[in-house]
């Protein structure tokens, strides 16, 4: 599903790097009153920094990927996650351009699972939902893949890896609405020309 997600974006014109996490994280987060550098560094001896400060801080969108693991995201993915605590910290020489590389992003979310039934993945979605609104990134889908063998999801008749490729297609086109009262916009969410907003209201009235 990854592989489709990358497909569609390098169809798209986009630049993709994969990265595999476990090439680059060892360490889980730990205290960082014990363990952080005289400088403020993190003191975990692997290549998180390497991930995070010259690839993913400099991506403009992240196209993240996983297994459900108990309901959740993978123990690897989750200590990607709980690391960022290392370097977006005041203590952290980091912090300033970690937490404004981490901004602003568009993510894209692909998901394995064996159990089709949708309540298995809804707490993982909404976890993504959650560190995506804290991160004032932009989540543009979510997709999600029924299948236990490695390849299987190819079998899924939702068919999840066409859905992941357009995901990817459409990674910095999908239009992300999610408002607040105070957000400023008009009473459109796509741009139409006037004559296709009258047949469009047309419809509403039929209907």
């Amino acid at each position: 599903m990854a592989d489709a997600a990358v497909r569609g974006a390098r169809k798209a014109g986009h630049d993709v790097e994969t990265v595999h996490l476990s090439d680059y994280i060892e360490g889980m987060l730990g205290d960082c009153r014990q363990c952080r550098l005289a400088d403020g560094s993190c003191g975990i001896k692997d290549n998180y920094e390497d991930l995070l400060v010259n690839r993913v801080v400099e991506a403009d969108a992240l196209i993240i990927a996983t297994p459900l693991y108990w309901y959740g995201m993978s123990g690897r993915l989750k200590t990607f996650f709980d690391r960022f605590f290392c370097y977006t910290s005041n203590s952290s020489p980091h912090q300033d351009a970690v937490t404004k590389g981490l901004t602003n992003k568009r993510v894209a979310v692909v998901v394995s699972c064996e159990e089709s039934y949708r309540g298995a993945t809804v707490g993982l979605v909404t976890q993504f939902q959650e560190i995506t609104r804290y991160l004032h990134q932009e989540l543009v889908g979510v997709v999600i893949g029924v299948g236990n063998s490695r390849g299987e999801v190819a079998s899924d008749p939702g068919r999840p890896l066409d859905a992941a490729e357009d995901l990817g297609r459409r990674l910095f086109d999908i239009r992300v609405t999610d408002y607040r009262i105070d957000t400023p916009r008009s009473n459109r969410v796509w741009a139409t020309s006037p004559a296709a907003a009258g047949a469009h209201a047309d419809d509403a009235d039929d209907a």
